[in-house]
């Protein structure tokens, strides 16, 4: 696979105001979408590529396989593009290690108790690939089913619409399920991401993607702890040892988990006399946004690297987001241009309903009826600080 976009001048660049790089910009002109083989997997099977290019120089590019964003390229203050997402370069190297990187998950983002949860009085088991947990729908989960395109578009909004059928009692989850997962790529930076199911009997669903960023670039020398986050979140879910939720919603006010004034992501990652920090290895936290649940995407969180300006923002409808700092990338990882990612090069920042929330009543349910559809929408939208 190969990197594309389109280069700007430093001036063209500069030329954009953060105001046109969001939600809502003026018109669009002509972004575009194309797509072509990204290689096979061991069993023969074809996976797609597709990519999604702006007029201002953003770009993606999204695999079939895991339905993942693969390429994320974004120009910086100089009109310099980087590659933003932590990610392989192969397609086989996805095979061979799944790693979530940049992941469409389901049929559940984050850890369930014990892989197990009750739903009208009837217990469910699910795969338990995280000790005695279910992760991310469990093993051989969506991450690594490839997709099938059901449309490819271009025009004021890029597009690429991905589905996939999973059946009645895949890893332990109850109900036949129809899920999609839409990218729309425009010409003002938003890549917004739509994720809808439907069921034919009572389950759970809680989807997201699980992309890494590096906002200096991805497999740069520094890592991407020095990025600058800010989280709009007064309370976080601490975690026991096996990383699932105790079901208390702890102020984050005067602890290393205050992000919300912005700080580097280096100051307390490493504070070894918070025992919250020392059982996630880092940060591997969900916070309970102060917006809540809401009908159209909402800030969720701003990451940005200072020395190139490159800044991205989450916005969901969700009612969480999970934070992970990339703690067990341990350097025997080799992504994209040959990069060997060590711990901190990346960070996922997963809008979510909160782990465990089927064992948790008090957390919002996943529930989801027939007749009663899923739908989930978040945006990565990038712009450049000056």
């Amino acid at each position: 696979m190969r990197n594309r976009w389109n280069i700007m001048t430093g001036a063209a660049f500069a030329a954009l105001s953060f105001a046109s790089l969001s939600v809502g910009a003026a018109p669009a002109l002509a972004a575009e979408a194309t797509q072509q083989s990204a290689g096979t997997l061991a069993d023969g099977t074809e996976v797609t590529e597709i990519t999604l290019t702006g007029e201002n120089g953003v770009s993606v590019s999204i695999l079939t396989l895991g339905a993942t964003l693969h390429e994320f390229m974004v120009p910086d203050r100089d009109g310099n593009v980087a590659d933003i997402a932590v990610s392989y370069g192969e397609v086989s190297d996805y095979e061979k290690a799944p790693n979530y990187w940049g992941a469409t998950i389901g049929r559940y983002a984050n850890r369930i108790d014990g892989g197990a949860f009750t739903l009208d009085g009837k217990t469910y088991q699910l795969t338990q690939n995280d000790g005695a947990n279910s992760l991310h729908g469990g093993g051989s989960a969506w991450d690594v089913r490839n997709w099938t395109v059901e449309s490819v578009e271009s025009g004021p909004n890029a597009s690429v619409r991905l589905t996939l059928q999973s059946p009645d009692g895949e890893n332990g989850y109850p109900g036949a399920v129809n899920a999609a997962v839409t990218y729309f790529l425009d010409d003002a930076g938003s890549l917004r991401i739509e994720f809808d199911a439907t069921t034919n009997k009572p389950t759970i669903i809680n989807m997201t993607n699980h992309a890494l960023f590096n906002m200096a670039g991805e497999g740069a020398p520094e890592g991407a702890m020095g990025n600058v986050l800010t989280i709009p979140a007064s309370h976080y879910t601490p975690v026991n040892e096996n990383l699932i939720p105790t079901g208390e919603l702890r102020p984050v006010e005067g602890s290393v988990f205050d992000f919300r004034a912005g700080k580097p992501l280096h100051d307390g990652l490493r504070d070894g006399t918070n025992p919250q920090i020392v059982v996630g290895r880092g940060f591997d936290h969900n916070f309970a946004l102060d917006k809540g649940v809401t009908a159209e995407p909402e800030m969720a969180a701003r990451l940005e690297d200072p020395a190139s300006g490159r800044v991205l923002e989450v916005l969901t409808t969700e009612p969480g987001l999970q934070l992970y700092t990339g703690n067990f990338l341990d350097g025997t990882y080799i992504g994209k241009n040959s990069h060997v990612y060590r711990m901190g090069d990346g960070i996922a920042l997963e809008p979510q309903k909160f782990p465990n929330a089927p064992n948790q009543p008090e957390f919002v349910s996943p529930r989801v009826d027939p007749g009663k559809p899923y739908r989930h929408v978040m945006i990565y939208r990038v712009s450049v600080d000056r």
